[in-house]
């Protein structure tokens, strides 16, 4: 091969590279620039201020599940239990709320819920080396159970105005659940790129056994890592229960779909060890906005429905398409 070839072929490499590098990196930012411009257009209202706002409002709980999500994926495992744990920490908080018990303690107690949840997830996981899949599968059922056995059921009327504000309250004209979803997103973000802990889940989702032979304390990590997504968990029931005005048991139903979707439209690996915080809130946008803009363009239901689960399909696709290259 001639220089001058060899010069092509190098800059025919490091242009594929940069393309790849920047799709990478802004790819579904760019998705959900285009999916707006074209809802912009076709979608009657869309670009209203107060639509925008209700897009965000809307995407807030599955926003807080896909943070706590987001820590587990990037450790090589799964949560499939948080849509059941928002059920549980709702009807639990509620509850509290209606004997009299302290609306912001009750709150508390909801995400003291979700914590215990995850942090048995956490210990059943490190522990006995069971899947993660098989653990939270197992969670996500007697937890739902756990939500029905309590409300009887039955959906609980909550009645505190304090708790309602924090679901459905506005605050300078902005919703205070976005408020609060902006808040667990900082935490992470801090939490991943600046502390030791943030680099041992990178680590452990990188190689597990690598992690462990440095040093790193791997089962004490994985438990703390479910037990934030459970918090997460906890404190996506409260903030829906009071948006719901009411505690339910069947709160959260297949949200954990939603939350894995989001995370990996992001760009979190499902193998574990590569992923970015800041990105899974695009992919908690993207599904928000195309589930806003089917709705603005009259699209029943169920076909809204047919068509988040391919997406969802396409999320798991575009994993499978990262990891190859």
């Amino acid at each position: 091969m001639s220089a001058g070839t060899e010069i092509l072929a190098g800059k025919k490499f490091n242009n594929t590279f940069t393309i790849k590098k920047v799709w990478n990196q802004l790819g579904m930012l760019l998705v959900l620039v285009a999916i707006c411009i074209i809802l912009a257009i076709f979608a009657p209202n869309f670009t209203d201020t107060n639509n925008i706002l209700n897009i965000l409002k809307q995407s807030s709980v599955n926003g807080i599940l896909a943070a706590g999500m987001t820590l587990v994926i990037l450790t090589g495992g799964i949560d499939l239990s948080v849509g059941s744990t928002i059920a549980l920490a709702g009807v639990v908080s509620v509850l509290l709320s209606k004997q009299g018990v302290n609306p912001y303690v009750s709150m508390l107690a909801g995400i003291a819920v979700g914590f215990l949840a995850g942090s048995v997830n956490g210990f059943l996981t490190a522990r006995t080396k069971l899947p993660s899949f098989i653990v939270t599968l197992g969670s996500m059922t007697y937890i739902r159970g756990a939500a029905y056995v309590i409300s009887g059921g039955l959906p609980t009327i909550l009645t505190s105005e304090q708790f309602k504000f924090f679901g459905s309250g506005k605050f300078l004209t902005v919703p205070t659940p976005i408020y609060t979803m902006l808040g667990v997103y900082l935490v992470i973000f801090i939490m991943l790129k600046y502390t030791m802990f943030g680099r041992h889940i990178y680590a452990i989702g990188g190689n597990e056994e690598a992690a462990r032979l440095t040093g790193i304390k791997v089962e004490r990590t994985l438990i703390n890592v479910y037990a934030i997504s459970g918090i997460c968990a906890g404190l996506a029931g409260v903030v829906l229960a009071g948006r719901l005005i009411s505690g339910q048991p069947n709160a959260g139903n297949m949200a954990e779909l939603d939350a894995i979707a989001s995370v990996v439209l992001g760009g979190t690996s499902l193998a574990g060890g590569t992923g970015r915080i800041q990105m899974t809130i695009i992919g908690v946008l993207i599904l928000g906005v195309i589930r806003n803009g089917l709705t603005l363009l009259n699209v029943s239901f169920f076909w809204q429905t047919v068509i988040t689960g391919i997406v969802i399909v396409l999320a798991v696709l575009l994993d499978r398409l990262r990891s190859d290259k």
